[in-house]
């Protein structure tokens, strides 16, 4: 994997603010990608325009390759259908307003090289406003990442950390491209980037690079942003109703738990993903009854069920207090049931 190809896979829609710099940054990466594969979500602006015109000027050897999608997939269809036309050994996600920093592909090849068992590597980010100009803070760091969890990702023991909460940024990842044999098709209910990291970690490795080497733009627009919450965050979360997220999370684990049994993971990956399965179906199941919940929750809590398979002492504290909500149509045994619904 010494030369191994490398493609990038970027999603844009009205992206025509920032998107000459992002791609400006990919052409001038060292190894050239072999091509750039843009699909874009219906742009009503100059978006593909500026892409046309930058790899005229800056494009080398690097092919493109535009892709319009009309009407728009949204992010996650968008993404599987874009790197399902790439072609190279390694795929590189990209977002239409970031900035790559010299030497991020060159950083990415040289760990997939190193380990041949690695799937997908993906790194920290440096946080910056709508002008480019350093906020003070990683990506990392804004997600509140613990040494513990870090430590994890960057000894490429990635799927115990992940079961617990995802760490993973698309806009940071690139990945090797037989994890699309194992991850296609990305079902609707999981975001594309969490889908992904989840199935290489029970597949094989992935790991951290623990470096900024994307400058990850915050501008007020993004599809998925990134920003250290605040106290009124932790409060407003206590506040919301459980019933809908509880229900989701139980069937998105399901998913992710019934892929593991389809694509044969390891005998202890499939156990790891059975059971955080099991803790969200309980989860879901809990009583609408505050008081009624101690029990379960408590039990849980003294297993290491919280600690294990999510953000313990926090969602402990969200599994007693949060009001129970209104179900959703997907009824509790929906979301425990272990079937994969498919692509999005």
């Amino acid at each position: 994997m010494a030369d191994a190809s490398i493609s990038v896979a970027m999603c844009t829609r009205n992206g025509a603010q920032h998107v000459a710099r992002q791609v400006q940054s990919i052409l001038r990466q060292r190894p050239a990608p072999i091509e750039l594969v843009v699909g874009d979500d219906d742009s009503s602006d100059d978006t593909l325009a500026i892409i046309e015109r930058v790899h005229a000027e800056e494009g080398g050897t690097t092919r493109l390759t535009i892709i319009r999608r009309r009407p728009p997939l949204g992010v996650t269809a968008n993404f599987a259908a874009t790197l399902a036309a790439c072609s190279g050994d390694l795929i590189a996600l990209s977002d239409q307003d970031d900035e790559w920093m010299p030497g991020k592909l060159v950083a990415h090849a040289a760990a997939f090289a190193a380990d041949p068992g690695l799937l997908l590597v993906h790194s920290d980010a440096r946080l910056v406003d709508g002008e480019g100009a350093p906020l003070g803070s990683t990506l990392l760091e804004a997600l509140e990442a613990t040494p513990a969890e870090r430590a994890g990702l960057a000894a490429g023991e990635g799927l115990p950390v992940l079961l617990r909460r995802n760490l993973v940024t698309g806009a940071t990842v690139v990945l090797r491209r037989s994890l699309l044999e194992h991850a296609a098709p990305i079902p609707a209910e999981w975001v594309h980037d969490e889908w992904l990291a989840a199935i290489a970690a029970a597949v094989g490795r992935m790991r951290l690079l623990p470096e900024p080497l994307i400058d990850y733009r915050q501008h007020g627009a993004n599809e998925i942003g990134a920003r250290r919450p605040t106290m009124s965050d932790r409060l407003a979360r206590l506040r919301e109703p459980r019933a809908e997220r509880a229900a989701r999370l139980a069937h998105r684990t399901a998913l992710l738990a019934a892929r593991g049994r389809a694509i044969g993971v390891s005998a202890e990956a499939q156990r790891l993903l059975d059971a955080k399965a099991d803790h969200e179906a309980r989860r879901a199941r809990l009583p609408r009854v505050r008081l009624a919940r101690v029990p379960a929750v408590l039990g849980g809590a003294l297993t290491g069920r919280y600690s294990r398979y999510s953000r313990g002492a926090m969602d402990v504290l969200r599994d007693l207090v949060t009001p129970a909500g209104e179900l959703p149509v997907m009824t509790l045994a929906d979301a425990a049931a272990p079937t994969d619904r498919g692509a999005a």
